[in-house]
């Protein structure tokens, strides 16, 4: 499975990005996830994290790769599964944030996982989406009020 969302934010990158590195913030504003625990410090190459979402087993994300400010990607192995979530954001024209979340599964048994949980984990990419891009606009909204 692979699944992609791109949405657009009245908000700079930055604001985006201060949203992501607060990890056990993340279920304040994303109803995909009841609990992100940083297991040993903050986001940065290397690090895992606990994450426990509804409906789903907890599972335990590694940061592969992060760009401060800009990208990162973590994966989770499952049984006969790897799942790889990459979240980018960039400086739009309009000097907004344009927000893309990435999901890929592979494996041998990545195939029946996204006939059987597929639906529900692009449902998830989807608030992920939607819950950040907000959060970044009401942090926008605080910066430009102070």
């Amino acid at each position: 499975m692979n699944y992609e969302t791109t949405v657009r934010a009245a908000a700079s990158p930055g604001q985006v990005w201060s949203v992501w590195a607060n990890l056990t913030r993340w279920p304040d504003w994303t109803t995909s996830m009841t609990s992100v625990e940083p297991l040993g410090g903050p986001l940065r190459e290397g690090a895992q994290v606990r994450i426990r979402q509804p409906r789903l087993a907890p599972a335990t994300w590694t940061v592969d790769a992060l760009v401060p400010g800009s990208s990162f990607s973590w994966s989770t192995k499952g049984l006969g599964v790897r799942t790889t979530a990459e979240h980018r954001v960039v400086t739009t024209a309009t000097d907004g944030a344009e927000i893309t979340l990435t999901v890929r599964q592979s494996g041998p048994l990545a195939p029946l996982v996204g006939l059987l949980m597929g639906r529900r984990i692009r449902q998830y990419v989807d608030l992920e989406a939607a819950g950040v891009k907000q959060a970044a606009e009401a942090r926008s909204q605080v910066d430009e009020n102070r």
